[in-house]
């Protein structure tokens, strides 16, 4: 089954740090460019950062960036995304998501809530 399966969110207070991941199944990981997005309640997706295929070249969104790393890990087919020094505007449904411009597959996601 094509799938991704995201994990690792939670309740953490400011300045605190999660790590996201995001399990890949079903196609051939290595071959695609991959994002993290996220969408807070009330607004429109927002994307967070990418990466290529090998993993060499990343890219992040201006709020993130300096804060937020991402990664892969081809050989267990996983996607990260370290998130340290959380405000409460973090706050969101993360999801990881296939492709360039155009996303073809996307997962369920993962809460974050950043609080004191």
């Amino acid at each position: 089954q094509v799938q991704l399966v995201e994990s690792g969110g939670g309740l953490v207070q400011p300045g605190g740090s999660l790590r996201l991941s995001c399990a890949a199944s079903g196609f051939t990981f290595s071959n695609y460019y991959m994002n993290w997005v996220r969408q807070a309640p009330g607004k429109g997706p927002e994307w967070v950062s990418g990466i290529n295929t090998g993993g060499g070249i990343t890219r992040y969104a201006r709020l993130v960036k300096g804060r937020f790393t991402i990664s892969r890990d081809n050989a267990k087919n996983t996607l990260y995304l370290q998130m340290n020094s959380l405000k409460p505007e973090d706050t969101a449904l993360y999801y990881c998501a296939r492709g360039g411009s155009d996303y073809d597959l996307r997962g369920q996601g993962t809460q974050v809530t950043v609080s004191s």
